[in-house]
């Protein structure tokens, strides 16, 4: 009889499987077959099988066309690798490739067309994938994004920063004119001169006349009220007159109803401004909004003057269509501001706890700088709010 095959569960079939499961040596493997041998002698073994050669037969038909593929793949999943793992960060070739081959089931080098680590590298560079600069320590790499949505993302944030900049050189170019106006206005003033002090009359005393202080007038109260009457004596309230004792007991309502207020509802205060702080975000443009444009990089053509938003990109860029010339411009949020409409008007909340929601205008506080709403929708639909900030509000296109 013979000698049956070892089953999946014996030692010596667990032990194969072990031995196979992990990277082996780069040089057995087979990249038209797919297949990894542990030795040379299971790499011989497998170069001499009929399925090997037929593999062979094939690549023999069209060389240029396999190595072309594996060369291909080859590069696109070390790019990708490189992308995802590391970015545009400058990064050794090599550690790269070692996290790269440490997939068994990656395409071997050896089945492209370029034959070391150091010839791909320059490859790289040369067709502007990566920059490449050689060290002491070995080739680095560092992946050039081309991405078109990286772009855009790039350009967007430079001319945010030239947009800043120009900002800074205009308050720049200001403050020095000023300085320069007040050089000159004290250049035309006469200095003054600091002299010695001089007596004219050895003989004559010097006096101090010190102003003469006003009397305090008495204060209500004890000390003013009337010994010869004994009702005054037993009720001091009886000698003021009308009007101070009303001014009194105001002043003690006031101070009772301060007093009223108990720690819970400070608490629950301080939890509110908790809420407000955490809520609020960086941008607040949204569609639908009337606007004001605020900067003179665009022009007095659209300085101060209200559009309404229409669109709205990278979260901070506002598409606006201007409501007296009818153009369409992009502005960035940070040179638009925030409109006011009148009384009973409509307008969203763009920031804080209450984002979103829509609101009508109740009343509005100048010295503090903040309206009075009520919400129209939301789950605190009919609620109050008030002390908003002129900046959390703004008016719609109804």
């Amino acid at each position: 009889m013979g000698k049956e095959k070892a089953g999946a569960l014996t030692p010596k079939a667990i032990s194969n499987r072990i031995k196979a499961k992990g990277l082996q040596k780069l040089r057995w493997y087979c990249q038209m077959c797919q297949k990894q041998c542990r030795d040379e002698n299971g790499f011989k073994c497998h170069t001499m099988s009929e399925s090997h050669q037929r593999q062979l037969l094939l690549l023999a038909e069209d060389v240029d066309k396999y190595m072309d593929s594996f060369s291909r793949e080859f590069q696109d999943e070390f790019l990708k690798l490189l992308k995802r793992q590391f970015g545009t960060r400058r990064v050794r070739a090599n550690q790269v490739y070692q996290d790269y081959i440490s997939d068994r089931h990656h395409t071997h080098m050896n089945s492209t067309q370029w034959e070391t680590l150091t010839d791909f590298v320059k490859w790289l560079g040369k067709e502007g994938h990566c920059k490449v600069d050689e060290t002491e320590k070995g080739w680095f790499i560092a992946y050039i994004d081309r991405d078109p949505e990286t772009i855009e993302r790039q350009k967007a944030a430079a001319a945010k920063e030239k947009m800043d900049m120009d900002d800074e050189e205009r308050h720049a170019k200001q403050l020095e004119r000023q300085i320069e106006r007040e050089k000159a206005r004290k250049v035309n003033e006469a200095e003054s001169v600091f002299t010695a002090l001089k007596r004219e009359n050895e003989e004559e005393k010097v006096t101090f006349a010190m102003p003469a202080g006003k009397k305090k007038e008495p204060l209500p109260g004890p000390s003013r009220i009337d010994e010869s009457n004994p009702s005054s004596l037993q009720n001091p309230l009886a000698s003021l007159s009308s009007s101070q004792k009303e001014k009194k007991m105001d002043k003690e309502k006031t101070k009772e109803s301060l007093k009223r207020k108990s720690a819970l509802e400070e608490i629950m205060e301080m939890q509110e401004q908790e809420k407000m702080k955490a809520s609020r975000k960086s941008n607040w443009i949204a569609k639908g909004l009337i606007v004001k444009v605020v900067t003179k990089k665009l022009g007095d053509k659209y300085y101060k003057k209200k559009g309404t938003v229409k669109d709205i990109q990278n979260l901070f860029v506002a598409v606006v269509k201007m409501s007296d010339s009818g153009d369409v411009i992009k502005v960035d949020q940070d040179h638009l501001e925030t409109v006011i409409p009148a009384f009973g008007k409509t307008v969203l909340i763009v920031n804080g706890i209450h984002r979103g929601s829509k609101a009508s205008l109740v009343s509005l506080d100048e010295k503090s700088f903040s309206v009075t709403v009520d919400l129209k929708d939301g789950p605190h639909r009919g609620k109050r709010i008030d002390r908003i900030p002129y900046e959390d509000i703004c008016k719609l296109d109804t």
